[in-house]
């Protein structure tokens, strides 16, 4: 949105309370749904042992049913007062029973007892259900009497009911023994779980103080054995980054220093220079040609610094990751041209034929690459500057641009018919201030080192080979070869 300042970055997460969360937060979800399931689970076991009871009164209440001869034959049952008096319940439930005959008639106990809506089964085991009396709920064993069928009987039917109060009773307490123990368990397993991450992460917080502890020249890596399995890859992750960087490290010493030490040459001539223009100066009758050429070479001398300076400069910005980050497709004929252009008036100068071959700027055809346009012209600088430099005069110096026939790269050759570079030499040379042996041009030795840091940068090569290779002047074509995809 236009106008709308930077994002604030999300808040730092902790490891400790992430996993904390993802086990406590489970277990503080599932501890409700245990309480559910034992008190399903006591409600079962609570059941067992009254049913059990109950069944076994429906049981003894069949047998004392008889069945008198007739048609159909009629059902009595043998029930003593004393019996009947057992069959009223205690303080705390209310016990029902009925029995009803052949023809569906009550033959004793209670009327308001429901029948089961189901077909009797003669001689059948007990069975139970739920069931309503008086608006209470209830549990029923009932069973059918064993009789020989007979049309227009029905098989006498014994049903016993209790009401639930010992069996709720019963089940709440065991629910309640076992939920206590619940309630003591958890949060003895909270500390637990607490102490098991404490101990855990231990090995971490004793690895960052290792590294904290580490001075800041040393990175020599960590030793690996001694922390966790699932630290290792952490572990050489950064063992990696501390070699790279030592690596990066090493080169930077290694570059300023050749630096430093090329720049003492232009900056000790400059000072030398200027010492003898000065002594010239203050002599009587100083030649004034003399003070003219110590100022040509003053001047001379402080080109050759700038122009190391600003190789030096284009050589940092094309190690700098950052460049990558700001990539953009652009044309790279019109890059090329640009960087021919440039040098038009040094080689007419010198009676070099300077010139391109390739697709025009504004064709439609001309390739487009990803990358760092600065960089890429500053490498396709260094190399026609370096052919228009080791080129003697009344040379040919041709810059193209060559699209890769399947669209996978584009090349940008420079090339000429100079003395050519050695073979043993071909790879010497893109080291930094390396030059070869023989030549008596004034250079820094930096001009195909950055040609070879903005290939890389761009996920590109460079090559070099003579350009005829059976000629006295073999010459040299140097092949920057690009990704049409970018970096």
């Amino acid at each position: 949105m236009p106008g709308a300042g930077p994002r604030e970055p999300p808040p730092q997460r902790s490891l400790f309370g992430d996993i904390l969360d993802w086990l406590l937060v489970p277990l503080l979800l599932l501890w409700p749904m245990s309480v559910v399931v034992i008190w399903v689970a006591a409600q079962g076991i609570a059941n067992r042992p009254f049913d059990r009871e109950l069944g076994e009164t429906a049981r003894l209440l069949a047998r004392r049913v008889s069945l008198q001869a007739g048609s159909p034959p009629l059902a009595r049952i043998n029930l003593p007062d004393a019996s009947a008096a057992l069959l009223r319940g205690d303080s705390n439930d209310s016990l029902f029973f009925q029995v009803l005959g052949t023809r569906g008639e009550r033959i004793a106990g209670d009327r308001d007892l429901p029948v089961p809506n189901e077909v009797p089964i003669p001689g059948a085991d007990v069975r139970f259900r739920d069931d309503m009396v008086d608006e209470r709920p209830v549990r029923v064993a009932y069973l059918w009497v064993p009789m020989a069928p007979q049309q227009g009987a029905k098989p006498p039917l014994v049903q016993v009911a209790e009401t639930l109060d010992k069996r709720s009773q019963l089940a709440t307490e065991i629910a309640r023994g076992v939920m206590l123990s619940q309630f003591a368990i958890l949060p003895l397993a909270v500390l637990l779980i607490w102490f098991a991450l404490t101990r855990g992460l231990r090995p971490l917080d004793v690895l960052q103080r290792h590294i904290r502890q580490r001075a800041s020249s040393d990175l020599s890596p960590i030793d690996g054995r001694s922390v966790p399995e699932e630290v290792t890859p952490l572990v050489g992750a950064i063992n990696d980054l501390l070699a790279r960087l030592d690596r990066s490290i090493a080169a930077q010493k290694h570059f300023l220093a050749d630096a430093a030490h090329q720049l003492k040459t232009p900056l000790a001539g400059l000072r030398m220079q200027a010492e003898l223009a000065q002594r010239d100066a203050a002599e009587n009758g100083g030649d004034p040609k003399a003070v003219r050429r110590s100022l040509q070479q003053i001047a001379r001398s402080s080109q050759q610094a700038a122009h190391m300076v600003n190789q030096l400069l284009s050589m940092a910005r094309a190690e700098d990751i950052g460049e990558a980050r700001r990539v953009q497709p652009f044309n790279l004929v019109a890059v090329v041209t640009e960087a021919v252009r440039d040098f038009v008036p040094r080689a007419l100068a010198k009676g070099i034929d300077l010139g391109y071959e390739g697709p025009a700027a504004g064709d439609a055809q001309a390739p487009r690459v990803v990358g760092e346009a600065v960089l890429v012209r500053e490498a396709v600088r260094n190399l026609v500057d370096n052919a228009v430099q080791y080129t003697p005069g009344g040379g040919t110096v041709t810059a193209r641009v060559l699209t890769d026939p399947y669209g996978q790269v584009v090349v940008v050759q420079v090339e000429d018919n100079g003395p050519g570079i050695p073979e043993g030499e071909r790879d010497l040379v893109f080291q930094p201030f390396y030059r070869a042996l023989g030549t008596e041009v004034d250079g820094s030795g930096l001009g195909l080192a950055i040609v070879r840091e903005v290939a890389e940068r761009h996920s590109g090569t460079v090559s070099i080979e003579p350009t005829h290779p059976r000629a006295d002047s073999p010459g040299t074509r140097v092949s920057l070869r690009l990704p049409l995809k970018g970096p």
